[in-house]
């Protein structure tokens, strides 16, 4: 029956923690200094439809606790508000941390945890499943071509032995980003192993067995990796958040940005807080 109803995502580490509830469960007139008409969240437009919670492992406590509440009463109270409104939808989430463990060190509410993990569904990373990169890759070429009126064909067998050589740590959206970046630098008609860019034929920066430079030796122009602004961006701040074992306030002082702003280019980026040794 929800099947023509309307399709709702967010993206819940994308959202600073403080607006994440005003998205999702909406808000009354005059419920804040600001809020000069009500606004209806996430949860009311997905009525009759699907709504799916992205990163929902980086959901605060509080709002952990509001979610609860709505699969169990099928009930949403906007801020403001004095009464619930029912809904009624099919939720989805996905998250990129292993819930149970969340669970155990007291991360994620149990309760919460076995009301969202009725039916799970794990896919493993892209290193894991070789066999999807040339159906992936067929996806994204044929995209391209048919928004940018591209013309490569595909990939050469040397060059296709690289990319499925390449552990792909990035999974799905770093392998996206690569076939972009050769549908745009590529001329020939199928792409060939100096076409690919320089990060694939070097392996991961830190791989065993890399030479290692020789000493005194200078240091490459960034350029000659390849990469794009968003790649160098993206390692810049899971170094910061690594070097700052886990400390999201800390990592901004180091990128010198505000705490807010880092939390928005982590949900860009899908980047999350590293887990804490034990």
């Amino acid at each position: 029956p929800r099947a023509g109803g309307p399709m709702v995502a967010i993206n819940c580490a994308a959202i600073p923690e403080p607006l994440l509830e005003s998205e999702l469960f909406g808000y009354e007139k005059g419920a804040f200094t600001d809020a000069k008409k009500a606004k209806p969240g996430r949860f009311l437009l997905a009525n009759r439809g699907m709504l799916f919670l992205d990163e929902i492992g980086e959901m605060s406590a509080p709002v952990q606790a509001k979610l609860l509440r709505v699969l169990e009463d099928h009930t949403i109270e906007p801020l403001g508000g004095v009464k619930g409104v029912k809904v009624d939808l099919r939720l989805v989430v996905a998250t990129n941390r292993d819930l149970r463990d969340q669970t155990r060190k007291g991360r994620f509410r149990e309760d919460l945890f076995y009301r969202v993990s009725v039916c799970q569904l794990h896919l493993p990373p892209l290193r894991e499943r070789k066999g999807d990169i040339p159906v992936l890759l067929e996806h994204f070429l044929a995209r391209a071509r048919r928004e940018r009126g591209t013309r490569i064909e595909g990939l050469t067998p040397e060059a296709l032995r690289v990319v499925e050589a390449y552990p792909w740590p990035g999974n799905v959206r770093e392998f996206q980003n690569m076939v972009e970046w050769v549908t745009i630098t590529c001329k020939g008609a199928r792409v060939d192993v100096p076409d690919l860019p320089a990060y694939l034929k070097a392996g991961p920066p830190g791989a065993a067995g890399a030479p290692a430079p020789p000493a005194g030796a200078e240091r490459p122009s960034l350029l000659s990796y390849g990469l794009s602004v968003e790649d160098v961006e993206k390692a810049m701040l899971q170094e910061a958040l690594d070097k700052a074992r886990g400390n999201v306030s800390e990592a901004a002082r180091l990128l010198k940005i505000t705490r807010n702003t880092l939390r928005y280019r982590m949900g860009k980026y899908h980047l999350a807080v590293p887990e804490e040794p034990e």
